[in-house]
């Protein structure tokens, strides 16, 4: 489900995505162009976007140099941004911008313009700005370029160091960082019609203005325009760096024609396998993923918990909700023990959450699980459906903020799902049957007096059979445990399964949602 001008997520072994060497920095006033006299702003962007909409999509043509197409990828991460020439390094303003150049899966370049107040300057790409490296290229061959992208940098792990916490690369595509965090999944502008026969279509962001700070600033402020065969789109991204990262974005799309399925703040991630799911080959590691789950916080109060799993065939599954108070994809399990992974440690990993801003209204989240061989794709993806889809040539606004996590995860109020583990039901006599265990854990657990009554609840959909489900207190790791034992009807059809745990007649913890795959 990734497109070829999409993020490349084979380099995610090295633990370092996007760490591609050719760390894009800038020069300041030699590389902009005359400016415009006006104040810029989101509406700006909006008016540019409802022009485009309104006229046929043109198909880019943009080629790249013979030169620089004949690299291979580790020649192409020989060239390298000269360190000393970001945007906004001279001022010594609290963020720096740095650049791409175009090349290997980036192909199409990107129109950047820095706001100056009211002014709006174009970024001008000078192949002076990069070092090629080893490579036999006439730097004269790539003057007209562009830049593929772009990095934010802004001091958040120490006072000394500007760390990247933003990458705009690829498509729709951007990633963010918090803290003490590595590179895992990413966002998108939108999704449309993801995993339809029909085929995904990739919007792309075709050009950025990005607001210059003052001197004191602790948000910078990114306008992105969005463009594809059937949408065009108007963003706003307001980044603010930290311990979570957090972005609030701002989006008016403008349809040319009717889109089957909108997927709304779409986040794409990684699974391979995982404690609910072996390595099917031997492998030091004891888990390979991104993330580990989707959660969702409905608008009628329920916390759903889904883990990912790495299936053998497609799986395209929903959950129907109105005004949704949140959904994310998280990288729960926070122990390098569980994946002994030094150079990706996927331990430090960041959980995304979707926020949105004013009620959405209903429609579903959706969650599709692609399958894969290895850990070099994005496999999963999740994202929001309206009920309501947008009209064509009206314009449609959706407001979220996205925050990037580590420890402070957003969590239910009761309790939540730390561990899920899958085997036979049987060992010494196999019936057939799968066994799950499921681990709890959170304050209305640990509130629990040592002889209260907790009863678990589970339930399978019409392929499946719970015939066993036992609760009891996790004396270890404290929570609760439910181990449940189910059978499966047809062994060519998934089967849905439901659990959580009561104390009384309330719930007393958010709910196991598990998607059984085909045998």
């Amino acid at each position: 489900m990734i497109a070829s001008g999409s993020i490349p997520s084979g380099r995610q072994r090295n633990g370092k995505h996007w760490a591609l060497p050719f760390v894009a920095l800038f020069a300041a006033a030699m590389l902009l162009s005359a400016p415009l006299a006006f104040a810029f702003g989101f509406d700006d962007v909006a008016k540019i976007a409802a022009q485009r909409a309104a006229t046929s999509y043109k198909v880019r043509t943009d080629k790249l140099p013979d030169a620089l197409a004949r690299l291979d990828y580790d020649q192409f991460r020989d060239i390298r941004f000269k360190p000393d020439r970001s945007l906004w390094r001279p001022e010594g303003l609290p963020f720096e911008i740095t650049f791409f150049h175009e090349g290997q899966y980036f192909k199409d370049p990107v129109k950047i313009n820095e706001l100056v107040g009211d002014v709006a300057r174009e970024v001008r790409f000078s192949p002076d700005l990069f070092d090629y490296g080893a490579n036999t290229i006439d730097p004269r061959e790539m003057r007209n370029l562009g830049f593929a992208g772009f990095r934010v940098h802004y001091a958040i792990n120490s006072p000394k160091y500007k760390d990247e916490v933003l990458v705009f690369l690829g498509a729709s595509y951007f990633r963010a960082l918090g803290k003490g965090q590595r590179y895992g999944l990413s966002a998108r502008g939108l999704a449309v019609d993801t995993a339809l026969g029909s085929g995904e279509e990739f919007p792309q962001f075709v050009e950025f203005w990005i607001r210059r700070p003052s001197p004191g600033a602790t948000e910078l402020t990114i306008f992105a325009l969005l463009d594809s065969r059937r949408v065009t789109g108007a963003y706003s991204f307001i980044v603010k760096p930290g311990v979570d990262t957090a972005i609030d974005v701002k989006a008016r799309l403008f349809l040319r024609e009717f889109v089957s399925k909108p997927g709304i703040a779409p986040l794409t991630t990684m699974y391979f396998f995982g404690e609910n799911q072996r390595a099917v080959r031997d492998d030091y590691r004891p888990e390979v993923h991104d993330s580990d789950g989707l959660s969702i916080a409905s608008g009628s109060g329920e916390w759903i918990w889904r883990p990912l799993v790495n299936p053998k065939r497609l799986l395209v599954t929903s959950f129907t909700v109105a005004n949704p108070s949140g959904f994310g994809i998280l990288q729960r399990d926070r122990d390098f023990e569980h994946y002994e992974d030094l150079e990706a440690r996927y331990d430090l990993r960041p959980s995304a959450w979707i926020e949105p801003k004013g009620l959405w209204g209903t429609g579903r989240v959706e969650l599709v699980q692609i399958p894969s061989p290895d850990e070099t794709n994005d496999d999963i993806v999740a994202y929001w459906v309206p009920d309501k889809a947008p009209i064509p040539q009206q314009p449609y606004d959706i407001e979220y903020r996205i925050l990037w996590q580590k420890d402070g995860w957003i969590r239910p109020p009761t309790s939540w799902v730390t561990q899920t583990r899958r085997g036979r039901g049987f060992v010494r006599n196999d019936d057939g049957s799968i066994g799950f265990v499921i681990d709890f854990d959170g304050p209305a657990l640990r509130k629990l007096p040592a002889d209260a009554k907790v009863e678990g609840i589970a339930s399978a959909d019409a392929n499946g059979e719970v015939v066993e489900l036992i609760g009891h207190r996790n004396e270890v790791a404290s929570g609760w445990r439910l181990a449940l034992r189910v059978k499966r009807r047809d062994q060519n059809k998934p089967v849905e399964l439901r659990a959580y745990l009561r104390g009384g007649n309330n719930a007393v913890s958010e709910t196991w949602s598990y998607i059984l795959p085909p045998d």
